[in-house]
């Protein structure tokens, strides 16, 4: 058997091994290839659970949020945050740097509502003597809304849990829990896939 007399069948052959590779896409055609993170900063109010008032002050966060995972774990990613709240207190002073898991629900175009567990380390200070220093476990949530292609404006809650905080000192139970709000916005470096 010649090949010469068949050329028609070695086209086709051809022809089929090319378009295997063509029809066994499993991605989208157009894929993120930038950095899945997202860099932001607010302005925090908090119910300190020990003094009078408010703190007040900034927070700064970084998401990051993988989108090459199973379709399970879309939506999870790990964030890392500081806080630092004194703005026009004198007296009072809480300091708080953490980071944990965040889940994003994915499943909307502009709006991403997350909840969020981390563990973190807190210094509170209520006077230039009296201080603590503690291991500080945050739960949370919240919501972003994009505002423009790469900006999400945000709004995040917390329940903050200080063990054994300032029990010689009279504090009820030895313990602290402080919750408050944040606003602020978020630049997403690339842009999550939702599908």
């Amino acid at each position: 058997m010649r090949l010469k007399s068949y050329p028609g069948l070695i086209l086709a052959l051809l022809f089929a091994c090319g378009a295997s590779h063509a029809l066994a896409q499993a991605d989208p055609a157009a894929t993120e290839t930038k950095l899945p993170l997202a860099i932001g900063a607010g302005f925090s109010d908090y119910n300190p659970d020990f003094g009078h008032g408010h703190l007040l002050g900034g927070a700064l966060w970084a998401d990051y949020t993988p989108n090459h995972v199973p379709a399970i774990l879309r939506g999870i990613g790990l964030e890392a945050e500081a806080r630092d709240l004194r703005y026009g207190r004198k007296d009072l002073r809480r300091d708080v740097v953490g980071g944990g898991v965040i889940y994003s629900w994915p499943h909307y175009r502009d709006f991403r509502p997350y909840a969020k567990y981390e563990m973190g380390f807190g210094r509170y200070q209520n006077s230039p003597t009296n201080h603590d220093t503690r291991t500080v476990t945050i739960m949370g949530g919240g919501a972003e809304y994009r505002v423009l292609r790469s900006v999400w404006a945000r709004v995040d809650y917390e329940y903050q849990f200080w063990p054994d905080c300032f029990k010689h000192r009279g504090l009820p139970n030895g313990k602290l829990t402080p919750e408050g709000i944040t606003v602020g916005a978020a630049y997403h470096f690339s842009h999550p896939r939702f599908r």
